[in-house]
């Protein structure tokens, strides 16, 4: 009761930075312990044929604290991961003279066109390589996909894969036997085509003339904000329209818009219930994968889905969810990682809110090579506009590494 109370007089801070992840985790895993005693005496209640509201008002609460909690630790995560993929940060700048060039470009706009690495003629210029590489970073931290997909980066406006659709055939053979030629295996291809996508921030020019403001750092907040919504949709559900990338779920069997694949589609298994998730429908898609890709795999859901998922329990009254235990380590579905991704759907008839799989063999996101920055000081006056371009593109690797989870309509 002194835990609900506590609870009920309001959320705790959550935010946690490098020296508070430990903490943390010790918070999150005690909100949990509380939250399986206060969901058992609700189904207690509910088995007697009482149905106390406060007691799931206590239920949803600590539940809504968890996701807070487990939220924080996939931050820290994110950033460890961004980080890692970063290396080592080198104090040397490896373009210094350009990187001084883009600085006076974004302030004043006066550079000249010899150290100019866009077009002269439209004043753009191709990201400097430490600037380029804050923004991946920043997009690393911000879009899960990023996090657990392969990434390809190209130099030019498509990539092309090819595809062993095996067909090899074998026999036996006594001593003497004349060996007779067999099938050989077929090739197929896809075509990873890359899209443009786009920023608009604007500062004014007084906020360019003040030398205490980090322009870098502030362009590369907005680039990274825009540029990670537009992208954490598309690679969860882009149907490659409008040059946006094929999205994972659209590669499904039997979904709308579906995407083919030299491959096939990714296979579906049933939620086990109309309307709902259920422990055995969770069981059927881990064991639908095949062994050969369980070694790097994972669930993936949204928020919504997930605290849907911490409700579910075995045969032997286990919860089938387990909270992040150390850091640099994501929650835990029938022992495997979770991550969440915001723009997976809602659990509800007819939709396929969780993927279980191996991503990094399952889907390919594309980057072409550079930022690109157009300053606009005439369009918007007194702002200056800095049109900030990427081109990036996605799409499935190989269906067989990934399973999805099918409710029922």
């Amino acid at each position: 009761m002194a835990q609900a109370n506590k609870i009920q007089r309001g959320i705790i801070s959550v935010r946690a930075e490098a020296g508070d992840v430990k903490a943390t985790i010790e918070q999150l895993q005690k909100a949990f312990h509380d939250f399986k005693a206060e969901h058992q005496a609700q189904l207690d209640d509910v088995k007697k044929g009482n149905s106390d509201a406060l007691q799931a008002l206590k239920v949803d609460r600590i539940n809504a604290q968890i996701d807070l909690l487990q939220r924080a630790v996939d931050e820290a995560n994110a950033r460890a991961a961004a980080a890692q993929m970063g290396g080592a940060p080198d104090a040397r700048i490896k373009d210094r003279e350009y990187t001084e060039a883009f600085k006076a470009h974004i302030q004043k706009g006066t550079v000249q066109a010899a150290l100019n690495k866009g077009l002269a003629a439209e004043g753009g210029f191709t990201a400097p390589t430490e600037w380029d590489r804050t923004i991946t970073d920043r997009l690393v931290q911000v879009s899960p996909m990023r996090q657990i997909c392969s990434v390809q980066t190209i130099s030019t406006g498509s990539f092309s894969k090819l595809f062993n659709m095996r067909g090899t055939v074998s026999g036996w053979v006594g001593e003497t036997t004349a060996r007779t030629e067999t099938a050989t295996p077929t090739f197929g291809t896809l075509t990873y085509a890359v899209g443009e996508i786009y920023a608009n921030p604007a500062a004014t020019q007084q906020m360019l003339d003040d030398s205490l403001v980090d322009l870098e750092g502030w362009l590369a907040g907005e680039v990274q904000t825009e540029f990670a919504f537009q992208e954490s949709v598309a690679f969860v559900s882009g149907t490659g329209a409008n040059n946006r990338p094929n999205g994972i779920l659209t590669y499904i069997t039997g979904g709308a818009n579906a995407t083919a694949h030299p491959m096939g589609a990714i296979l579906a298994t049933n939620s086990g219930n109309v309307s709902a998730l259920t422990a055995d429908g969770l069981v059927n898609l881990v064991h639908a994968l095949p062994s050969a890709f369980t070694g790097n795999a994972r669930f993936t859901m949204n928020r919504n889905t997930m605290r849907a998922v911490r409700l579910l329990k075995d045969g032997q009254n286990n919860y089938l969810w387990q909270p992040s235990y150390q850091a640099g380590t994501p929650s835990t579905l029938l022992g495997y990682g979770v991550t969440e991704v915001p723009a997976m759907p809602d659990v509800a008839a007819g939709t396929r809110p969780i993927l279980f799989g191996d991503f990094q063999r399952s889907y390919l996101i594309v980057d072409s090579v550079g930022v690109r920055v157009l300053r606009d000081p005439f369009t918007n006056k007194p702002y200056v506009m800095f049109y900030t371009t990427k081109r990036v593109g996605g799409g499935l690797l190989n269906p067989e590494s990934m399973k999805a989870l099918n409710v029922a309509a």
